[in-house]
């Protein structure tokens, strides 16, 4: 199946509101287990390159929303786009297809709005703008399907280029096929999300375990105070496996009203961690999601079983003379040693996960510090949607070049140039020849962008040598061209750039000299972008639909819909335009970096905490257990300042421990780690450093509690304590 993600204006007159609209296939909608609500999905017939039918599917929301659920609007007309659409079903509550993250409102066939959009494209290669979904045959490898698709994509560009001779050969273009499983591309950040989000899920884990061990150690506690009641249990006649199983449903109820308050917390806060990072995927409530549910139902039975067993076990293994005959305090070392373990577990959890929240904001800070070759926080795009408007290319041009002179008298525009393409929302390519290299396309995948005079200005990207465009570049002057550097440096690497030719198209085209230098921009994406890059005089070519830029004196976003307002009158008919601020584009591609430092962070935090809990409740009931023992040293002349030293110095023995074996698991999880961090070593010393620190610190915080009580024991009292 094919499929793309359109914004299309959906109603009539002042009904009408951009929406996602999915452009689909006929086939699509069997890739997944749905079935309409309401009606039918459009099928091969109304999908037919000869035929397309105007028909669309609504998703539930929209039949909601717009339509209040009514089960009659089958046969009803809605303008979606430019096709004035018959309605034939509802899609089911939840589908979103293949993108989650951008979850489609209503659903059209791919002939039909190639048709509308791109005439003569229908019957020939040119909807490559589409998305292809597959269904790999279980024996089928990942690299021999990709193989399979692009010989046949080759053989599908040589009978093209049959119609069209002037086509680059297969040799030259390299036809491809690039596949990706749906989950590593389906979420944002340019597929960067998956994984981290699979990390998060661990991280997560990792906290359940600190707990765990947390409570676990709290119910050792707990079961040398209850030693005599159980030896009395016991001698009483009840069995040990049912005394077991009594502790154990002790813990499970704990772990269950755990899980109970678990449910009501993500219930209540995934609305905040969808708008932090997914602001665009549907929303899925906790509660309302069996799956999440069941999980959290069996995460609750393990934590209980995990936290209460060995509290259970030990807890039954008493001697009953002994424990009959003995108080509340603890005798032998057994028990203190499991402990002692748990204890450093929980240290050096959390000195994992203080590194992971340490490499990660790091690795944000050098991303969001990228040098994306233009400016982001003043930008307005602004994108055209001529809907049912019919112009000529001409006239398309005429419309663009008004809308660049009105918004240069707008308040607050300090200047405005019209583009091509929206940089890290796709790229334009075209051949090129340059006299001296056999073939330039060979070198790299170099990206065309096209601008007018105030473009690298309004863009603020710098020139380096030589000059961007100006008023002298019009249609009758010599054809220019602005490289950069990185460009400059791949075709001449030895060379002044300056001056050079290049043949757009053919090379028995004329030349288009190099006019000018301009620094390496990020042009598909934030991180992987080699800065090759070309730019063309939008003056000298004329070409229809462009799209505007806008550069504010301040902040874009406050001025978006006054802009649009401004702009607005210049369109002809029902068509209508978007003004969006740069940053609604990028920050989304940052979201997978956001993801991991916030979350690593706060999860950090949570164990941080709870280590440290966990490490008073150990100190303060060591301290408690030697209460006889602390106070004959004191009535032996110990000071205060020896026994403050001995309490601090076993929590920092602790500490230390965890410090240890927590950086050892930092520095073997590197491996896994490193892809997702950006110009950041996942064993950075500094990291290590400011966790062991921090651990330290709270080390000797939560020991210096119970060390200030017990410094001020009265030996007659301690002496006499039970």
């Amino acid at each position: 199946a094919v499929y793309q993600n359109e914004l299309l204006a959906v109603g009539r007159g002042e009904d009408a509101r951009e929406m996602r609209v999915a452009v689909v296939s006929a086939t699509y909608f069997d890739l997944f287990d749905a079935h309409p609500v309401v009606g039918r999905f459009f099928d091969a017939t109304d999908d037919s390159p000869s035929s397309p039918a105007q028909v669309v599917v609504l998703g539930t929301t929209l039949w909601r929303t717009r339509f209040g659920s009514r089960r009659d609007i089958v046969g009803q007309q809605l303008l979606v786009g430019g096709l004035n659409a018959t309605i034939i079903g509802v899609a089911p509550d939840g589908f979103v297809g293949a993108e989650p993250s951008e979850p489609s409102l209503a659903f059209i066939p791919a002939t039909a709005y190639a048709a509308a959009n791109f005439p003569g494209a229908v019957k020939s290669d040119g909807l490559q703008w589409l998305y292809m979904l597959v269904r790999r045959k279980p024996e089928a490898s990942l690299a021999a399907t990709a193989s399979d698709l692009t010989h046949a994509f080759e053989r599908s560009w040589e009978a093209e280029r049959a119609l069209d001779p002037q086509r680059d050969p297969v040799q030259v273009a390299r036809p491809h096929a690039v596949m990706l499983p749906v989950k590593d591309s389906r979420v944002g950040g340019g597929g960067r999300s998956a994984p981290i989000l699979l990390l998060v899920f661990g991280v997560a884990g990792v906290v359940l375990l600190i707990a765990c061990a947390n409570v676990a150690n709290l119910l050792l506690g707990r079961a040398v105070g209850r030693r005599r009641e159980i030896a009395v249990r016991l001698a009483l006649g009840i069995s040990r496996s049912r005394l077991v199983s009594q502790l154990l449903v002790e813990s499970l109820l704990l772990a269950f009203l755990a899980g109970f308050a678990g449910v009501a917390i993500g219930e209540s806060g995934q609305t905040i961690l969808k708008s932090l990072f997914l602001p665009d995927a549907a929303a899925i409530g906790v509660l309302g999601d069996t799956r999440s549910l069941v999980f959290t139902s069996v995460a609750a039975l393990l934590a209980g079983v995990l936290t209460g067993l060995t509290p259970a076990l030990q807890s039954v293994r008493t001697e009953l003379t002994s424990a009959l005959k003995s108080g509340p305090r603890e005798s032998g070392g057994r028990r203190s040693k499991t402990r002692m373990v748990l204890m450093i577990a929980q240290g050096a959890l959390a000195v994992f996960l203080l590194v992971g929240a340490g490499v990660f904001v790091r690795s944000l800070r050098n991303v969001t510090s990228v040098r994306l070759g233009y400016d982001v926080e003043p930008l307005l795009y602004v994108e055209t949607n001529l809907r049912n408007a019919k112009l000529s290319d001409s006239a398309q041009y005429q419309l663009s070049v008004k809308l660049a002179e009105k918004a240069r008298a707008l308040p607050g525009v300090r200047s405005a140039a019209l583009v091509m393409t929206i940089p890290l929302r796709g790229m334009m390519m075209e051949s090129f020849a340059v006299p001296g290299i056999d073939s330039a396309d060979a070198l790299g995948h170099f990206a065309l962008q096209m601008g007018e005079r105030d473009f690298f200005r309004t863009m603020g990207t710098r020139i380096l040598r030589g000059r961007g465009f100006d008023s002298t570049d019009g249609p009758l002057s010599e054809h220019v061209v602005v490289v950069s550097d990185g460009m400059a440096k791949k075709l001449w690497p030895r060379e002044n750039a300056l001056g050079k030719c290049i043949k757009i198209g053919e090379d028995t085209m004329p030349c288009t000299r190099v006019i000018g230098i301009a620094e390496n921009v990020k042009m598909n994406d934030i991180v992987v972008d080699e800065g090759l890059q070309y730019y063309l005089s939008i003056d000298q070519r004329r070409s229809a639909g462009a799209s505007l830029f806008i550069r504010m004196d301040r902040d874009a976003e406050s001025f978006a819909e006054t802009t649009r307002k401004g702009l607005q009158p210049l369109m002809p008919g029902s068509s209508y335009l978007t003004v969006n601020p740069m940053r609604r584009i990028l920050d989304p591609m940052l979201s997978s970096w956001r993801m991991g430092a916030t979350m690593f962070l706060l999860f950090g935090i949570l164990a941080l905490v709870l280590a440290a809990v966990g490490l008073y409740s150990v100190i303060a009931y060591n301290v408690a257990q030697r209460t006889q023992e602390l106070g004959l040293r004191i009535a032996l002349g110990a000071h205060a300042r020896d026994v403050l030293r001995m309490i601090l110095g076993e929590g920092l023995r602790f500490g230390l421990a965890g410090i240890v074996v927590g950086a050892l698991i930092a520095l073997a999880a590197g491996h896994w780690v490193q892809p997702m961090l950006y110009q950041e070593s996942a064993r950075d010393p500094l990291v290590f450093a400011v966790a062991a620190g921090v651990l330290a610190t709270v080390a000797i915080a939560a020991s210096a509690i119970p060390a200030r009580r017990a410094m001020r024991l009265d030996p007659s009292i301690a002496l006499r304590t039970e």
